[in-house]
Formats: C-alpha cells, structure tokens, sequence
C-alpha cells in the first residue's frame, strides 16, 4: 500500500490553545457540530464535522492571535456561520466577503485564535 493510501500526509490532530477547555469545546460544537468526547485520559477531544480530523484543547499554551498560520473550517453558508459565531460569543475579525471567488472570513474563538471559515461559491465547486 502506498502512503497515500494509508493516508500519510493528512491533516489528522490539532491542539487549540483553549483558556477554558469547556467554553471551547461547547463553542466548537454549537457553530460547527463537532463531535466532543471524553478520552479514555480524561482530555476533551473533537472529532471535526466530517470525522476526518481529531484533535484536543489545551491550556498553558498562547492561543494563536496573530496572523501567521491560520486554520480554515468548511462551512456551507458563511454569512449563517458568521452570525452562529456572534451568537456563540466570539467576535468577528473579517466579516465573509461575498464578491471573492471563494468566501472567507476569520474570527477570534473564546480563547483568542485567529480563526478562519471558508465557503465554496456553487459556480467553482469543490477543491
């Protein structure tokens, strides 16, 4: 089997700075529908809105403010997941911009990272 195919070379497990690992997780679970657990050693997991990417919160690590490195989350509708993220408390950085190509905007979570969302347009379709 090649590696590919042993999906080598994914994205598979993220750690997000969290200041309240709850506050996080509920936040993640309301705007995107993650799936949060409770692992076998205690820690909240995720598990992203298809399953393929895992990860944990952790505290005593700076949340990733500045722009640098940024994560993208696939939403469907990016005005309806801008106004999920309002409603959820966190603030938006850049409001989706409806007149790109692809639509993207960025928030700051409950602990501060510089989130982003993205949208396919229908006309392009997916990537």
């Amino acid at each position: 089997m090649s590696e590919t195919e042993n999906g080598f070379g994914r994205i598979y497990y993220i750690e997000i700075p969290a200041t309240d690992i709850a506050t996080s997780a509920a936040f993640y679970q309301t705007v995107f529908g993650w799936n949060v657990r409770e692992r076998g050693d205690g820690h909240v997991a995720f598990d992203d809105g298809v399953g393929h990417v895992s990860g944990v919160w952790t505290t005593g690590r700076t949340p990733a403010a500045d722009p640098g490195f940024r994560l993208y989350i696939s939403v469907e509708d990016a005005e309806a997941a801008a106004d999920r993220i309002k409603a959820a408390g966190a603030t938006i950085e850049s409001p989706p911009d409806m007149t790109v190509v692809d639509i993207v905007g960025s928030f700051r979570d409950p602990a501060g990272n510089l989130v982003c969302i993205h949208q396919y347009k229908p006309e392009n379709g997916d990537a």
